[in-house]
């Protein structure tokens, strides 16, 4: 029981020493994401055109929707025949392309 006493003891010790290394770095963190708002997102551009066909017309368009069913379908047809180690990454996959106009949305790309 003392040691534990001794050892908590010194910790605490420990961590009064260090206030003013903990307090600098909290201001050099609070500092480093307050830098990392002042970036300027462009408007347009190549990367946009690309996003805007990828994932609005193909992924969350007929293409994505068919994409998931399929795969649902293949997933259920593989748990049938009790190959499971290929149904499982199937359904997932199938539930993710059904799903992907909310999974966009919130993982925030919101064109």
């Amino acid at each position: 029981m003392h040691r534990i006493k001794s050892l908590f003891g010194k910790c605490i010790h420990k961590i009064k020493e260090n206030r003013i290394t903990v307090a600098l770095v909290a201001l050099g963190v609070v500092l480093a994401a307050s830098a990392a708002w002042a970036v300027a997102v462009p408007a347009g551009g190549f990367a946009q055109d690309v996003y805007d066909i990828a994932v609005t017309q193909i992924l969350q368009g007929p293409i994505g929707f068919v994409a998931g069913v399929a795969a649902m379908v293949v997933g259920a047809v593989s748990a049938i025949q009790q190959r499971i180690m290929e149904a499982i990454p199937a359904i997932l996959g199938g539930a993710v392309l059904m799903n992907a106009e909310t999974l966009v949305t919130s993982l925030g790309v919101v064109v």
